[in-house]
């Protein structure tokens, strides 16, 4: 049988920021799903680490579960905190930095 989303356990209720730990320095991820239109994937940020600037062929969406992250779309800077979503449009540069540890969900949809 064909598994759609890996690096996860089935049939099983499981909290979200248990899959992903914080880790001095680094920015930890666990890619869930990836496929062409797709991609799912599980982030944790050490306080003041990020992704640097650029841009995606799809459009971005960030769940904050978990601390909280300044996020710049363009010239605009968004803060985002833990319960908040935030799309970030395609072709439009855009980064991240942790200002507390933070863990997000990142879906990038894609044509």
């Amino acid at each position: 049988m064909k598994k759609f989303i890996k690096n996860i356990e089935v049939s099983k209720a499981l909290a979200l920021g248990d899959l992903v730990d914080y880790q001095e320095g680094k920015v930890i991820s666990l890619t869930l799903a990836q496929n062409p239109s797709l991609s799912v994937t599980l982030f944790a940020f050490a306080e003041g680490e990020g992704i640097s600037t650029h841009s995606a062929s799809g459009d971005a969406m960030v769940y904050i579960f978990d601390g909280e992250a300044e996020i710049t779309i363009g010239e605009e800077q968004v803060l985002a905190k833990t319960g908040e979503v935030v799309i970030m449009p395609a072709n439009i540069p855009h980064g991240l930095e942790a200002i507390k540890n933070f863990k997000m969900l990142l879906v990038v949809v894609k044509e």
